[in-house]
């Protein structure tokens, strides 16, 4: 294998830091469905911003903007056997990555930890519990939950480091391989 910049397998070096970070996404997603399941599956909504934000409770059978919800069931394999596969290879571009970098590595986290959060609901529980609501009027996007704002946030983070980063790096690999 070769040397990425790691100096050891420290548990809190890198790559490690970014598992520790992943992890963390994950249990703040599980323990948030579980404090959103006790208090809004059989009560009412709280208010958090009247006219824009509440905390309510939704099932989502399928996956973003339920995509497929009404599908039957398969889809609930088909969704987990692509998040598994997609985490699998996001563990290994984490594990690749120089320990010089620092966006990337926080943004392939955030993916990772929401994409093993949504998982975990999808195997146990055959749907996703979601219950962040931003409306305004009568316009309401879909309701979703912290594993999902950490996947937009990491995606967000790739396309801003894709647009507007990916040619200094690529830069500065040249200059490193012509010295």
């Amino acid at each position: 294998m070769p040397d990425n910049g790691h100096k050891g397998l420290s548990l809190f070096g890198h790559p490690w830091r970014w598992y520790w970070l992943a992890l963390l996404v994950i249990a703040l997603d599980i323990a948030t469905k579980v404090w959103a399941v006790d208090e809004f599956m059989h009560g009412p909504a709280m208010q958090i911003i009247p006219g824009l934000l509440k905390f309510t409770y939704a099932e989502n059978y399928g996956a973003a903007f339920s995509f497929l919800a009404d599908a039957g069931g398969w889809q609930r394999w088909l969704f987990g056997a692509i998040a598994l596969g997609f985490s699998a290879m996001v563990t290994v571009w984490l594990w690749r990555l120089p320990a010089s970098k620092r966006w990337e590595p926080f943004a392939l986290a955030l993916i990772l930890g929401g994409a093993l959060g949504n998982l975990w609901d999808r195997m146990l529980l055959g749907y996703v519990r979601d219950f962040i609501s931003v409306y305004y009027g009568s316009w309401h996007f879909p309701v979703f939950n912290v594993a999902d704002m950490a996947i937009s946030i990491g995606a967000a983070m790739l396309v801003i480091e894709l647009l507007f980063f990916a040619e200094k790096d690529s830069g500065d690999a040249k200059k490193s391989a012509e010295v």
